[in-house]
């Protein structure tokens, strides 16, 4: 389990961000469209540029690129290959790593396993629901054995059934695993159903953090009035 500190945070869509990450929670980035929770994602997994550091238990790694960050990134365009099975999706960035056969086919089936979806081994995204699609996606990303777990709006394209019987499922893996994970919505419901914590972000700032219980009824009431002024001027 990985601890991730920021200090400092500074560029384009971030201002003077400072944040911790225990070793081992889910914290979940709560805000509207536009107040830099993506971005902090990117920074975090090295693929955009920033001032300020980021560290991996006490260590900074603004020095490594990202393939060597080992954050298992979920997008939240899933891009999963129509050509290929659902077993050969989770199997595509270990064999991208050059991992052998040997080693990658037990890890592949051990995912399945975990997901129940050993009956989709075989089947192509073509015929899988949303919520399959997002546990491909979701396996292919911890198939490496990532340090930390990135999940930018993992359930924003599911219907809202599938998205609260996910989150449940979500949080319990993620409990099993003891990974740190990081995960993004804008969504208040979603996020107090499965975060240790929410730190809640606004054009580019740390606004608070609190536990799921916690959250001032005032702030939650302005952060919706914000999200619906947002909403109308984008109409």
């Amino acid at each position: 389990m990985t601890a991730i500190e920021l200090r400092n945070i500074e560029n384009y869509a971030c201002r003077g961000v400072n944040l911790n990450v225990l070793s081992g929670e889910l914290l979940v980035l709560l805000g509207p469209n536009g107040a830099g929770k993506t971005t902090l994602l990117n920074i975090i997994a090295g693929l955009t540029g920033y001032k300020g550091s980021v560290l991996f238990d006490g260590r900074p790694i603004d020095e490594l690129p990202a393939r060597e960050r080992r954050a298992g990134y979920l997008f939240q365009d899933l891009v999963l290959f129509p050509h290929l099975d659902v077993a050969s999706n989770i199997a595509y960035g270990l064999r991208a790593r050059r991992w052998p056969n040997e080693k990658i086919e037990p890890r592949v089936r051990e995912l399945l396993r975990l997901f129940k979806m050993e009956h989709l081994a075989t089947a192509y995204p073509r015929r899988l629901s949303g919520g399959e699609k997002q546990k491909v996606a979701l396996s292919r990303a911890l198939a490496p054995y990532p340090k930390i777990l990135l999940l930018d709006e993992p359930l924003s394209s599911l219907d809202w059934q599938t998205s609260r019987y996910l989150r449940s499922e979500l949080k319990g893996i993620q409990q099993q695993l003891g990974i740190t994970t990081l995960y993004v919505t804008h969504d208040i419901t979603e996020a107090r159903e499965v975060a240790d914590r929410i730190a809640v972000i606004r054009e580019g700032r740390i606004q608070q953090i609190r536990g799921p219980e916690d959250l001032h009824a005032s702030f939650l009431t302005n952060s919706l009035i914000f999200l619906r002024d947002r909403q109308l001027n984008n109409v």
